[in-house]
């Protein structure tokens, strides 16, 4: 089965200036970070001790500024203007990962389609999840053929009821909230034509700062003049999720600077924070622990995949059960701050995840 890896890629050019490619310069800068040392970080990035030099004096004239902070008995660091550029490179990743990532499945299983073994594949739409993204690689390591197409989780089981796809991912809270969000995805989930088989329980909140320096402590938080906040995509279950607390809490979705934003995953709301761009987003507790935000727990809620009925016993699909099921898998979401794989693997109805409700 074919494998396509893409990967963001971004240049820096000012004027007639030939542009400045910031692979090499990322990495090098990272090196440094974890190195406290030039001559280190050339060698750990297989760039000659002179080349580094010159990318570092070539992007300093560019931009008019010092990249590098050293001061005898601290080691080398980054400055500001560095670590700007290092945080520029990890929002982008994060941004584009799930965009990127889809388009890589979606070319894998059109130059499958052209082999002449070609093999029939699972459909997945998901919301983007670090618990989908560690089952892609257990699919991948046993060559299991997956057609992933991440998109928020309206889309996703709106597509399962169009028969666009096989599976769909979407997560729904624990507690009080679960019938109001069940009662927006029962419009395409129907008891007699699909069953559910439970991925992972997980924890959402509030991402801050370390060390919570603006003290947001809970959602009416938010409304304060002086919070920078930043929002996930609209129809994406964390962003109902954040709407159906707030409407329980009698809080304005006007009275949030930035709740109009829109980032497209848990890791972009991160990095987001984590580069000073914003005071709180709001996503799982794994991307918070990531980027090295402090973490303000507000919810649990479950991860699902909604399937037909009819497909449980199909051979492709047995096997992605099996993998759901395994010892391996429960340990690597187990592993994640933030997960629990009490249940996952499970397969139930309906009426068994939300009590006929």
């Amino acid at each position: 089965m074919f494998r396509v890896n893409i990967r963001p890629h971004w240049e820096i050019s000012v004027d007639s200036e030939p542009p400045l490619d910031t692979a090499a310069l990322l990495g090098l800068l990272l090196a440094i970070q974890e190195t406290g040392s030039i001559a280190q970080a050339a060698k750990a990035v297989r760039l000659s001790y002179r080349y580094s030099w010159g990318l570092l004096r070539k992007t300093e004239r560019l931009f008019g500024g010092a990249l590098l902070d050293t001061r005898r008995g601290r080691g080398t660091q980054l400055t500001p203007l560095a670590q700007k550029l290092v945080w520029a490179d990890r929002r982008i990743a994060a941004r584009l990962s799930p965009t990127l990532e889809s388009l890589a499945s979606e070319l894998e299983s059109e130059l499958g389609k052209m082999a002449a073994d070609a093999l029939r594949m699972i459909r997945m739409d998901a919301s983007h999840g670090f618990a989908v993204a560690a089952l892609m690689e257990h699919l991948n390591k046993v060559g299991l053929p997956v057609e992933l197409r991440y998109r928020n989780s309206t889309d996703a089981v709106a597509a399962l009821s169009r028969r666009e796809c096989d599976l769909a991912g979407f997560h729904v809270p624990t507690g009080g909230l679960q019938q109001s969000a069940m009662q927006w995805y029962a419009r395409w989930l129907d008891p007699t034509q699909h069953c559910l088989i439970h991925l992972a329980m997980r924890h959402q909140g509030l991402f801050v700062a370390p060390g919570n320096p603006m003290g947001i402590h809970e959602l009416a938080d938010l409304t304060r003049n002086n919070v920078r906040f930043v929002n996930r995509q609209v129809g994406s279950g964390t962003r109902m999720l954040l709407e159906l607390m707030l409407s329980g809490a009698g809080l304005s979705p006007q009275h949030i600077n930035g709740f109009h934003s829109a980032e497209f995953t848990h890791s972009a709301v991160a990095a987001y924070i984590a580069s000073g761009m914003a005071d709180v987003g709001i996503g799982v507790q794994t991307a918070a622990q990531r980027f090295g935000l402090d973490f303000i727990p507000l919810v649990r809620e479950r991860y699902f995949f909604a399937l037909p009925i009819a497909s449980v016993d199909e051979p492709l699909m047995r096997q992605l059960i099996a993998i759901l099921q395994s010892p391996a898998y429960h340990h690597a979401v187990n592993d994640m701050i933030g997960y629990d794989a009490a249940d996952t693997g499970k397969i139930l109805s309906l009426d068994e995840a939300f009590g006929g409700e």
